[in-house]
């Protein structure tokens, strides 16, 4: 492991999210040396927290799988925000923070009174990233929503799945974090750069339904320059085409990616079946796709991947999400790697999917227990211990979950 500094080492962001788009937008950041701090509310915090399945030994309130997997590396403290004292204690933090992150509904901040147009009052360096569903304009600003709502919103559902079936959901959440996650660590950083030119922070507004529309950049361009109609079951990289789908086999499914002819002819070729190379952008339904559909049955998933070494066609097994996460590939490149997580031992989650060939992400520390870090940061912060302590009397900040200073005893296990 590489012990040069991290590209973000000195980046301080206050993570005010909750749940998926926010948290895995900043684990980037902290994977790659930012000091995030998540700013969690003095009862129960991020409820992804409470989610099973759990790692056996670990602190209650850093247990959840699903939340280490978002928050390993960050540290964690409890604001009451509702509260006058605990707006003044953000307040207070934001004066050397470079980011804050947040995942509200639009407005929220501002009725607390710690909205952007507060928040670069104390720090007008502050990068502030709103990440919603719908964005800070428009018509949909208070709408509710989730993952597959944006999906049906922005017409990426409508053109997923085959000509006469359903709208099909995608296994990972594509809104979530390629619309919400992926891009407000982009625009994070856009800003940042901006910043070290003008010296000024700047709102970030991102939102998941525009992050994902952004997906249908070539689906778009031809309805803008061509007029057309992209229908469910006619897009070419989307099932159309008897050369780019998938195949059951004869124990699975395999992928037949040969969109080049070069890749089509070659598994024509391989399987003694050359009369089908002019076939190959014919759509699904037809003779030519039943006859491969029955070449495919004829050999197992294993022998597939034995063929694609043979003949270079785009050819690929179908794996379980279990089976990809043991493979080969995943373990040469370094996607799951071990971690220690207090009172748990060492624990595995996915790896950085970004190589830097000096300066590599590397998880620092595990995940946070509930307000593990509130009287820490605070003291950064310039608080005494009389002011501390005065806050956790009044019950505007909370220490660790289930400590003699936490007043939520509700939390201890």
């Amino acid at each position: 492991m590489s012990d040069a500094a991290l590209p973000f080492e000195g980046l301080k962001v206050l993570d005010l999210s909750r749940l998926l788009p926010g948290g895995f937008c900043s684990l980037l950041l902290a994977d790659f040396g930012a000091d995030v701090v998540k700013v969690e509310d003095t009862g129960m915090g991020d409820y992804i927290r409470w989610s099973p399945p759990a790692f056996e030994g670990a602190e209650e309130t850093a247990k959840s799988a699903l939340f280490l997997s978002l928050n390993r590396g960050k540290r964690s403290v409890r604001i009451d925000l509702k509260s006058e004292a605990g707006r003044d204690v953000l307040l207070r933090l934001v004066r050397d923070a470079d980011v804050v992150l947040e995942s509200f509904r639009p407005g929220v901040m501002d009725r607390l009174g710690v909205g952007y147009e507060r928040l670069k009052q104390e720090n007008p360096r502050i990068v502030y990233c709103a990440i919603t569903g719908y964005g800070l304009t428009g018509p949909n600003v208070q709408r509710s929503g989730h993952d597959m709502n944006y999906l049906g919103l922005n017409g990426v559902l409508a053109i997923t799945g085959d000509e006469d079936g359903p709208p099909v959901q995608a296994g990972a959440q594509i809104a979530d974090l390629g619309g919400g996650a992926l891009m407000g660590a982009f625009g994070i950083l856009a800003a940042l750069r901006e910043r070290d030119r003008s010296g000024e922070g700047q709102l970030v507004d991102v939102s998941m339904f525009d992050g994902a529309l952004s997906w249908l950049a070539m689906v778009a361009a031809r309805v803008f320059a061509a007029g057309e109609r992209p229908r469910r079951g006619d897009e070419m990289l989307s099932g159309s085409l008897v050369c780019y789908r998938p195949y059951r086999c004869a124990d699975g499914w395999v992928t037949l990616g040969a969109l080049e002819p070069k890749f089509f002819a070659a598994w024509c070729h391989g399987v003694g079946r050359a009369e089908l190379i002019e076939h190959q952008f014919e759509k699904p339904g037809g003779a030519t796709h039943a006859e491969i559909e029955q070449v495919f049955l004829t050999r197992t998933r294993a022998e597939w991947a034995a063929f694609a070494d043979e003949h270079d066609c785009c050819v690929e097994p179908v794996l379980e999400v279990e089976e990809a996460l043991e493979s080969e590939l995943v373990r040469a490149r370094d996607m799951v790697i071990e971690f220690e997580q207090p009172g748990a031992g060492m624990v595995q989650g996915l790896g950085m999917p970004v190589k830097l060939s000096r300066t590599p992400g590397r998880v620092r520390r595990g995940g946070p227990a509930l307000g593990e870090h509130t009287e820490e940061v605070l003291r950064e912060a310039g608080l005494s211990d009389a002011e501390i302590a005065e806050l956790l009397e009044a019950g505007a900040v909370a220490a660790a979950a289930g400590s003699a200073a936490d007043g939520n005893t509700f939390l201890a296990r």
